[in-house]
């Protein structure tokens, strides 16, 4: 019996997946996409033509079932539709073999095939197979550069980073999974090594490993960060390895500073106290000593004075951490001093008083980055001042700072600010007042502007500020009115259809029926399961209005004007919309 069989159901893969990925993994399967199904040892592999090939992974572990796919969405940790394709061809086997061709040997009948040879026909078809397979080339180069009488060959594990990290060409976002894998395979070798004691070469194997893959990032596209998560494993491994080998301090001082002032992405960022009990106080010495060096270059920084040298935060994060670890709050200061360009530098040096419990001097600093930025200004700076003078009862001062910050950013979030702190001098109704009075003074020369410029914001928010404001204080209808008075956004447009499908139901019937067309004309496949989603809709809607029969003309009308997309046409179909 397979471990399969209590856990692998159609109303397991439907939860797992949710009804719309399902779907679409039920088409896949049914359209024979999944190829080279195999199943052994409570684990199913196999490949799913989508956009490309990808490679799909079910096994049990600790009695749940776990699964992998090499597409984004599964790089994402999602259970998808190529998982659910793979899950209905374990169901259905004998569709899946005529999908397949009729597959008529199994996974152990391969085994029992194996068992019964000797073991140099063994190794022999493992070497013929490991020159045509670049990953168990390097498993079996790595198991023997373990074995070496000399050593553990640290040549042969920088060979297989570099072999993993060099493709050639740039990697682009789908493939950007698959290549990202292939990494973590070699690291799972480099963390093998720690786990057997190997400590001291690991540390410098995981530094090459570091600069091989910061190297990389920027031959790839990594928008999903799979290569962030890699780096943080490899300075993991790294601090791991130093805490058992304990190298020579001042000697791994002056690497981690190197690193931590020169590294693209980050990399050993905050050694100085992730470090510090390996380094102890002669690695601290020589780390502080460094880093004194370099501040002695670090030139100040005034209101007004932009970009500076790259490392610049670097190295007054170390100066900070050093001045942090004496507790004096003085030398810490000193060091926030030194650059005085932004209000939020201000910012820092106030929370850094307050946080001594010297709350005259934050006022002070706070009052200072106001004063030296008073339009436009950072909001947190403005958020910890009018904190402060609420603290001291000066509850107009802290309001004009909160007024200030909703007339330059008045979005729904600087207005339920508003409303926070006017609650705590129980004036909300006249600054609420105020606040709507001036959205539609906004609003207003919107409007006029947009007479001049057709694409101007006007033309594309319309009075969604309103309609955002007023959802929020459920306040439907006077949202409702906004939207049919100066329009909004199409998200909003969607919520407000929502909200109205109960008591106005050809309210939203008429917003659903608009979209539908513009959806239909993006000519792609989102575009057209939104059809699809608002055709459900407004099929639903009709029937309530009695209109059930008007239904079917208008999806014929929607037939006949799209008939040549042919995915739209597959798509209503399969959805049941005939």
């Amino acid at each position: 019996m397979s471990a399969f069989s209590e856990l692998l159901d159609r109303s397991a893969l439907r939860e797992l997946a949710g009804e719309r990925s399902f779907e679409r993994g039920r088409e896949y399967f049914s359209e024979g996409c999944v190829r080279g199904f195999a199943e052994h040892g409570g684990t199913i592999t196999a490949k799913v033509a989508g956009t490309r090939d990808y490679r799909v992974k079910l096994w049990i572990e600790d009695g749940e079932l776990e699964y992998s796919c090499t597409c984004p969405v599964g790089a994402d940790g999602d259970f998808c539709k190529h998982c659910v394709a793979v899950g209905l061809a374990w169901i259905n086997p004998e569709k899946n073999r005529r999908n397949s061709g009729g597959a008529s040997v199994t996974m152990d009948d391969a085994r029992a095939a194996l068992a019964a040879q000797p073991k140099e026909a063994l190794v022999a078809l493992l070497m013929e197979q490991a020159m045509d397979d670049d990953k168990l080339r390097q498993k079996l180069l790595l198991k023997a550069a373990k074995q070496s009488s000399k050593g553990v060959s640290l040549n042969t594990y920088r060979n297989a980073i570099d072999e993993a990290v060099d493709t050639g060409r740039f990697v682009d976002y789908h493939e950007a999974y698959g290549y990202a894998q292939g990494i973590e395979e070699a690291v799972d070798s480099i963390e093998d090594l720690l786990k057997e004691g190997h400590a001291a070469e690991v540390i410098e194997i995981a530094e090459h490993a570091l600069k091989a893959v910061e190297d990389a990032i920027g031959s790839m596209d990594d928008s999903d960060g799979h290569m962030g998560g890699i780096l943080e494993r490899l300075q993991g491994m790294h601090l791991a390895a130093c805490r058992k080998a304990r190298p020579d301090p001042e000697v791994l001082a002056k690497r981690l500073f190197r690193w931590e002032m020169n590294a693209q992405y980050g990399t050993f960022y905050g050694a100085l106290d992730t470090y510090s009990s390996v380094l102890g106080e002669k690695g601290l010495a020589v780390y502080r000593k460094l880093a004194e060096a370099e501040w002695a270059s670090v030139p100040a920084r005034a209101a007004g004075d932009k970009g500076g040298f790259s490392s610049y935060s670097r190295i007054t994060n170390i100066m900070e951490s050093l001045a942090e670890r004496s507790g004096d709050i003085e030398a810490l200061v000193a060091i926030k001093k030194r650059d005085l360009s932004s209000a939020y530098s201000h910012l820092k040096i106030a929370e850094s008083y307050k946080a001594a419990r010297k709350r005259d001097q934050a006022l002070e600093w706070a009052e200072k980055g106001l004063k030296a930025f008073p339009h436009n200004t950072d909001s947190r700076l403005r958020e910890f001042l009018a904190e402060e003078y609420h603290g001291r009862k000066r509850h107009v001062e802290a309001m004009e700072l909160v007024w200030a910050e909703f007339t330059e950013r008045h979005g729904l979030e600087n207005y339920k600010n508003l409303k926070a702190h006017a609650d705590r001098t129980k004036d909300w109704p006249q600054w609420r007042d105020k606040a709507l009075a001036f959205v539609r003074e906004h609003l207003a020369k919107g409007r006029e502007a947009a007479k001049k410029d057709r694409w101007s914001w006007y033309a594309r928010e319309g009075h969604s500020d309103l309609v955002r404001i007023f959802l929020w204080e459920r306040k439907n209808e006077d949202a409702w009115r906004e939207a049919k008075e100066g329009g909004c956004s199409e998200d909003l447009w969607i919520k407000l259809a929502g909200l109205r499908e109960e008591a106005h139901p050809q309210d939203a019937l008429a917003i659903y029926q608009a979209r539908i067309e513009p959806a239909l004309n993006l000519t792609n496949d989102e575009g057209y399961r939104r059809a699809v989603e608002f055709l459900r809709k407004v099929r639903g809607l009709m029937a309530r209005l009695g209109r059930a029969e008007e239904f079917s003309s208008y999806l014929e009308s929607i037939r006949a004007a799209f008939k040549r997309k042919r995915n739209f046409m597959k798509m209503l179909d399969r959805g049941g919309l005939k």
